[in-house]
């Protein structure tokens, strides 16, 4: 908004070459709010602006940017203004930024770093992708055990100006062992003469640096934490992964989600920034598939001719019949896909989980069949379109309903249990393949009922 407030003077003040001005008014939003600013101006403005910037305000602003608004400004900007800007950034955000560029660039950009930066940008891409050790940084404050409060708070007044948080404080022992981590309002409060040993903790809570980001997620969430340190295999600490690194895992995790929820693969790339053809083949083999499995509502159909064409009417409420059990399956699988993201069910909770889905179908199938029955009653009594069976067929949808909801939400709610069990991703559990699986089912289900209370009449 504040960026949307601000354009028209920007720009004005950019064409007339007021820079003067543009900085002075710059400098005093925070670096989220000149970044939001930036994102509204073409690539040549970005540079513009951001080559006022002081450089460590530049590579702040710069890291609150977009892949695609990153992009536009490395090929915008000259190679020293590159250089500066991706030297301040932050190891974690720089390394975020590097794996996400092609091969050709990423090398180029390396050549821009410092010999210290180089060394740590290609220890971070060292990691495996997604690991821990791609999102952390190794910009921490620590303490000894046998160091007073006095001694600790010099020590962050000399080395604190550049650490990513001064939250929180770790106390090592000479090998670089992780102890213990302390509060900063712990030595804030605490005589200046006593010893970290003598109030610091123990087993604190630690980050693998080879686990997988979305674990470390999880160890977030858990602990309620807004840093935690990150050891190696023989426990000496590497680097801290802060909340705002969690955010983001959190964000792309969903997006994957939601996006395979959707029937399709994840894009792995910002919408906009994603080639057509690599977009195409994220979401063709997903369709092909449905497709393909939309084939059997008619061999199910054809299966039923005979009975169709006895009783024309029950084509009618085909659509209804199978579109219901479709919605409720795809209601059920999301439901229990997003519950077991966020940590609520487990895969031992299946048992649980499908006695109350079959009480939430019966109840919704029960709810859906009485409309059902209701709308054929009112129609027959001002015309003859259902003829003199009527209530036999508003008995058919009734009891139709009933199986196909309940199978709809069971079919919907275990999918994503098994898909748990065989050690996939219980996303691909696509509400459109949850529903077309439905579809078929529902017609078999359908007929079958027409077949055993029209028997007679109609059929």
């Amino acid at each position: 908004m504040i960026g949307k407030l601000l354009y028209p003077e920007l720009k004005e003040l950019i064409e007339q070459r007021k820079f003067a001005e543009l900085r002075q008014s710059l400098i005093t939003f925070p670096p989220a709010d000149i970044a939001e600013i930036l994102t509204d101006l073409t690539a040549e403005e970005k540079a513009v602006l951001l080559r006022m910037l002081p450089y460590q305000l530049a590579a702040d602003v710069f890291e609150y940017l977009g892949l695609e608004n990153q992009t536009q400004l490395l090929h915008a900007m000259g190679r020293e203004e590159v250089a500066k800007i991706i030297n301040e950034m932050s190891p974690d955000d720089r390394t975020a930024l590097l794996e996400e560029l092609p091969n050709n660039v990423v090398t180029g950009l390396l050549h821009l770093l410092s010999p210290t930066e180089l060394k740590l940008a290609r220890q971070l891409l060292g990691y495996p992708e997604h690991s821990v050790g791609r999102l952390m940084t190794p910009d921490f404050i620590d303490t000894r055990d046998d160091w007073t409060v006095q001694q600790t708070l010099d020590h962050i007044r000399a080395e604190g100006h550049n650490k990513e948080t001064l939250n929180v404080v770790y106390v090592l022992d000479p090998q670089g062992t992780l102890i213990a981590d302390v509060r900063i309002g712990e030595f804030l409060l605490r005589p200046l003469d006593k010893k970290v040993k003598e109030f610091r903790g123990q087993n604190p809570v630690t980050l693998k640096v080879t686990e997988s980001d979305e674990e470390a997620a999880e160890r977030f969430k858990k602990y309620d934490r807004a840093v935690l340190p990150v050891i190696d295999s023989a426990g000496h600490i590497v680097g801290i992964v802060t909340v705002d690194d969690v955010v983001d895992v959190l964000e792309r995790k969903a997006t994957e989600d939601i996006q395979k929820v959707g029937g399709s693969e994840a894009l792995d790339q910002p919408y906009l920034t994603i080639r057509l053809p690599r977009m195409i083949r994220k979401r063709a083999p997903w369709l092909v598939v449905l497709f393909l499995s939309e084939m059997l509502t008619a061999t199910a159909m054809g299966f039923f001719e005979k009975e169709i064409a006895r009783a024309v009417v029950l084509a009618l409420f085909v659509p209804l019949i199978i579109s219901s059990g479709g919605n409720s399956g795809s209601q059920a699988t999301t439901l229990i896909i997003r519950a077991m993201a966020i940590g609520e069910i487990a895969l031992r909770d299946w048992w649980r989980v499908m006695r109350r889905e079959i009480s939430s179908g019966l109840t919704l199938g029960l709810i859906l069949g009485a409309i059902g029955f209701l709308r054929i009653a009112l129609w027959s009594a001002f015309s003859q379109i259902y003829g003199p069976h009527w209530a036999l067929i508003g008995f058919t949808v009734f009891l139709s309903l009933i199986g196909v909801v309940m199978w709809g939400t069971l079919s919907g709610s275990m999918l994503p249990f098994l898909l748990r069990r065989l050690g996939l991703d219980p996303a691909a559990a696509s509400a459109p393949f949850v529903a077309t699986l439905v579809d078929v089912t529902g017609l078999v289900i359908y007929f079958t009922v027409a077949m055993f209370v029209l028997r007679g009449t109609l059929l």
